[in-house]
């Protein structure tokens, strides 16, 4: 396969666009907006007692915030330098001191007073902690004692009861990869991560469609192409760096789409703080929204194909890339027989959208002789997210948009430490450079030099809810080890998550802070161990964004946390503790031997071992991976994949509810109103029609309900589509159902059909048999 270089950073164009003005009102004045220069000025305020530690992190280190892969000020898609809100917000978490010890140490129920915000600002976890079923506080304990306790009872147990977890707190891919190691090592294949729970439907479409579980393109290639669709993705507000390549697309000539439920402002127009005439009169992004349903999109992409093959019997050529499909695709005949038999009726009740609309999509895609599509978690995060994949690829595939400049499919990844971790192995289903499975499985056994179990391990969903399985039984969840992670704040049906965590033996928080989830009681004792950042870990750290350039980020001179140690570092130590007699394969000397073992056992890998400096970049893969239309699969083609409808069941004059993101950084709020909209964090996004027809206004207290949990919140009447409404992650999260994940990917559903009601006639009307009728109604109607 051909593998093209990443060409480098390009310059944007020095004069003005008029034309892509938002207002001639500067800096938008009178309009919702973020308010770029008084968050910078908050953020060194926040950070006045470490500022020239924050000035270093910021200019030295790779960004910790999301997989736009800025390292220092600077990227490799556009000249010039680049900072955002997102990467301010989080740079607290790494210039404060330690938590002040007469806090830490106070009554347990004091500390639940504080939410998960105010436990944050309280600083630096500062050593280990221990708290023992029945005690009112933490205690401090020593590492060796920390360690021993753990290693103890990791020994005691079945290696099918212990699961380990890691977020996407700035982890670096040497720390995702010892704990791959570790995990295995110690007997278990209970690990997981924050990114199989956002994209792991993602990867698995990928590779039934083209063989690669990765971003095919570069960020570079949105910048020229004739279109840039953004699928249940809010770039602007989750990745806002994005904005500038968006701008820079813009003034190229590239028409933006963006398919999803809500009108997002962000999405309409952005005041750029780094460019000049953004950061004054904003700028227009995207050209059109097409608001489907909330579970649409399948439905909404039948109707673009079944439009392209009715234009192409009209005149051949006109939809379909021909002499691609035919060079690189399998499976055109069954799709077209299978879009064949879908009905206009069923596709517009399905995707909310009319027929001409989705006519008007497909037109512009087959015009264009180039497209990126990008999605988030508004595609994957549904008990259907790998269909939902496959069908944007099956568009891709059909238009040849795959393997060349300006081309390629896009999971966009939220977090700066995810598209690595299952790279390096720390899921149920990945080893470092494939999978849990044949073949790999040898290589790695070879190269680790320990035989890996042979048995399944369980997503993490399903290892939480085995807590609460019989005493005896073998997949019990006894030891839980999360490094960051807060499911009381990411996990539908909270309380039950909760009860999972207090029935866990030992549980283990390996972290940089306190979140409300650390405070819970468990049934024997809970563990705290103080991490480093990624720009404390000596030796430095490599990240993965989500073009696939692999960032060094070196050490940075700066105050430390006396106690904390190295993530990698603390999962050795304890696989070393736990199989002392397979202590010399966990052993490694420093973080540059993580990395040489890493490019053997991940061979795509190779040249991480390279990487040393500030400043080091390499892209495994190339510029474009499926590079001329050549897939890594078996027979080098793709393969366009027959989707099904998916059921729908929302009864007339009730909801499908979804959630959004706002002023966050995954679930750590950073403000109480959104910066896009104006909406708080408990209000509910609605459709003006729908309001009007249930005699709701603006500000009004409604009641959101179902069988998985109540929600109570007040109106905000903006541009949703009808039948659906907005609620904010993680405040909405008790509407979802537990143990419901995608069959293919094991993703949580996080959408549900509701019932909305104003608050006074819920509680008027509140008796059993009425809510229990209205949820009924629910499951009891036909599929949509």
């Amino acid at each position: 396969m051909t593998r093209t270089k990443h060409s480098g950073p390009i310059k944007l164009p020095k004069r003005p666009d008029p034309k892509l003005w938002v207002s001639k009102a500067p800096f938008g004045l009178g309009r919702i907006k973020p308010h770029h220069i008084r968050d910078t000025l908050k953020t060194v305020w926040t950070n006045r007692d470490n500022l020239p530690y924050a000035y270093r992190i910021l200019t030295q280190g790779v960004c910790d915030g999301c997989a736009l892969g800025v390292s220092g000020l600077y990227d490799r898609t556009l000249e010039g330098p680049h900072l955002c809100t997102t990467r301010l917000n989080v740079l607290r978490l790494n210039t404060m001191p330690a938590i002040q010890s007469s806090v830490l140490h106070d009554d347990i129920d004091e500390l639940r007073k504080l939410d998960s915000s105010a436990l944050r600002k309280l600083g630096r976890i500062p050593y280990p902690l221990i708290r023992g079923k029945g005690e009112r506080s933490f205690r401090r304990l020593s590492w060796e004692e920390a360690m021993e306790r753990i290693a103890a009872k990791a020994r005691s147990i079945d290696p099918k009861q212990l699961a380990f977890y890691l977020t996407a707190r700035g982890i670096t891919n040497e720390s995702y990869y010892v704990a791959a190691k570790a995990a295995r090592l110690i007997g278990t294949n209970n690990i997981d991560n924050a990114s199989r729970i956002c994209h792991s439907p993602s990867k698995t479409a990928l590779k039934r469609s083209i063989g690669v579980g990765a971003s095919t393109c570069s960020y570079k290639d949105w910048i020229g192409t004739d279109v840039l669709v953004f699928w249940g993705s809010v770039a602007a507000n989750n990745q806002p760096v994005s904005t500038k390549y968006m701008y820079a697309a813009k003034r190229q000539g590239t028409k933006i789409i963006v398919i999803n439920p809500y009108r997002e402002p962000a999405m309409e127009g952005y005041w750029i703080p780094s460019i000049p005439e953004s950061a004054l009169f904003g700028t227009k992004l995207a050209d059109d929204f097409y608001q489907v349903n909330i579970g649409g999109d399948i439905a909404f992409m039948h109707g673009v194909m079944k439009h392209w093959f009715e234009m192409e019997e009209v005149r051949p050529g006109s939809a379909i890339d021909h002499a691609f499909v035919r060079e690189h695709v399998n499976g055109y005949e069954e799709l077209k027989a299978h879009a064949a038999k879908q009905s206009w009726e069923l596709l517009e009740r399905s995707s909310g959208l009319t027929q001409a609309r989705m006519r008007a999509f497909a037109e512009l895609l087959a015009a264009a002789r180039s497209g990126v599509f990008v999605w988030s978690m508004g595609l994957t995060q549904h008990r259907f997210g790998t269909d939902n994949i496959s069908q944007v690829a099956n568009l891709a595939l059909m238009r040849g948009f795959l393997g060349r400049e300006h081309c390629g499919l896009m999971p966009i990844r939220g977090h700066s430490g995810v598209q690595g971790s299952g790279e390096m192995g720390a899921d149920p289903f990945s080893l470092p450079g494939g999978e849990f499975k044949g073949a790999d499985v040898k290589r790695i056994e070879r190269e680790w030099g320990f035989k890996l179990p042979e048995w399944q391990g369980d997503i993490v969903g399903v290892s939480l809810e085995n807590a609460l399985l019989p005493a005896r039984h073998e997949r019990k969840l006894k030891l839980f080890y999360t490094s960051g992670g807060n499911f009381l704040e990411t996990m539908p049906e909270p309380e039950f998550v909760k009860g999972c965590l207090e029935a866990v033996e030992l549980r283990v928080h390996q972290d940089i802070i306190l979140n409300s989830s650390t405070l819970l009681d468990a049934k024997e004792e809970v563990i705290v161990l103080p991490a480093m950042t990624r720009y404390e870990q000596p030796g430095g750290g490599t990240s993965t964004s989500t073009e696939r350039m692999v960032y060094f980020s070196p050490a940075i001179d700066g105050p430390r946390i006396e106690e904390a140690r190295a993530e990698w570092q603390i999962y050795a130590d304890l696989a070393a503790r736990v199989r002392p007699e397979l202590r010399e394969a966990i052993a490694f000397e420093d973080a540059a031997a993580v990395r040489r073992e890493i490019a053997r056992a991940a061979p795509y890998y190779d040249g991480i071992e390279l990487l040393q400096n500030q400043g080091d970049v390499f892209q495994w893969g190339g510029a474009w991976l499926c590079e001329g239309g050549v897939c890594p699969t078996s027979d080098g083609r793709g393969q366009l994949i027959a989707v099904e409808l998916p059921e729908l069941r929302k009864p007339e004059g009730h909801f499908y509810a979804t959630t959004r993101r706002g002023k966050q950084f995954n679930s750590m709020i950073y403000g109480e109103r959104d910066a896009f909209n104006g909406a708080g964090r408990y209000d509910v996004l609605m459709n003006g029609e729908d309001a009007e027809g249930l005699r709701l206004a603006e500000g009004d207290a409604v009641i959101v309900y179902n069988r998985s949990g109540v929600f109570h919140g007040r109106v905000k009447v903006g541009e949703m589509a009808k039948g659906n409404i907005g609620v904010f992650w993680p405040e909405g999260n008790g509407l979802f159902a537990k143990g419901v994940y995608e069959p293919y990917a094991g993703i949580p559903e996080y959408n549900s059909p509701v019932v909305v009601e104003r608050a006074d006639t819920y509680h008027a009307l509140k008796d059993t048999r009425y809510v229990e009728k209205r949820i009924d109604e629910l499951e009891s109607e036909p599929p949509a």
